[in-house]
């Protein structure tokens, strides 16, 4: 994914984080980093059903996060009409175990976007965010592929949502125990999730040798 950034726009009324204010980053670095660590992400959106949240694969590509799907989505067709949306990554990176329960907490990478998205209409376009997915998903994997078809890119629809309001709210550490439960004698302290790769399967149909990205999946960190 591209590192081009911009200087972070000031907190908006709906971006501004009020509760535990001091765990809130508005920069542009911290937030492409945990996006560029996230394959999936939930969309929440209104319609005349009501509200919905709808997790879907995505990636970046400078200072927009791409998404697409079926031309029939119900979520796409809504968000291509302008409905506003809020988009939301979060990884869990630990638990956090202290003397009260109360006190109990997690450690945890979290982004949200506001905005409406928009349609990719130039064909160039959709197929450079589509080949960036496949690039994010395996890389080198595009040349060795059959790349999509009129047909198919004609069956989908791409958009992507700008970062021109979003927020990162993160914890790392320790507990955090009132002074008056320092005498209670239990364990404390994290319990990491660790985001590990597992060793490729090969299709029962696969006649092909393992390319250098699927040997080196397992090594990689996550």
């Amino acid at each position: 994914m591209s590192n081009h950034t911009i200087a972070p726009s000031p907190p908006s009324v709906r971006t501004r984080v009020r509760r535990v204010a001091e765990l809130a980053r508005y920069d542009r670095a911290t937030v492409h980093a945990i996006l560029d660590d996230a394959y999936l992400c939930h969309i929440a959106f209104h319609d005349a059903l009501g509200s919905h949240c709808i997790p879907t694969a995505c990636w970046r590509i400078g200072d927009h996060l791409y998404i697409h799907g079926s031309n029939g989505s119900r979520m796409l067709k809504r968000l291509f009409d302008g409905g506003d949306a809020c988009v939301t990554v979060t990884h869990l990176d630990g638990l956090v175990l202290a003397r009260s329960a109360f006190n109990h907490t997690m450690n945890y990478r979290s982004a949200m976007i506001y905005g409406q998205f928009e349609k990719v209409d130039d064909i160039a376009l959709q197929h450079a965010a589509m080949e960036a997915l496949m690039d994010k998903l395996a890389p080198g994997r595009q040349a060795q592929v059959r790349g999509g078809s009129d047909k198919e890119y004609a069956a989908i629809t791409v958009l992507r949502i700008a970062l021109d309001e979003c927020v990162v709210k993160q914890r790392r550490g320790g507990p955090q125990d009132d002074e008056a439960d320092l005498a209670q004698m239990v364990w404390t302290g994290e319990l990491p999730f660790t985001h590990g790769r597992g060793p490729a399967i090969a299709d029962v149909l696969c006649g092909s040798e393992a390319p250098d990205y699927v040997r080196a999946w397992p090594t990689e960190s996550a």
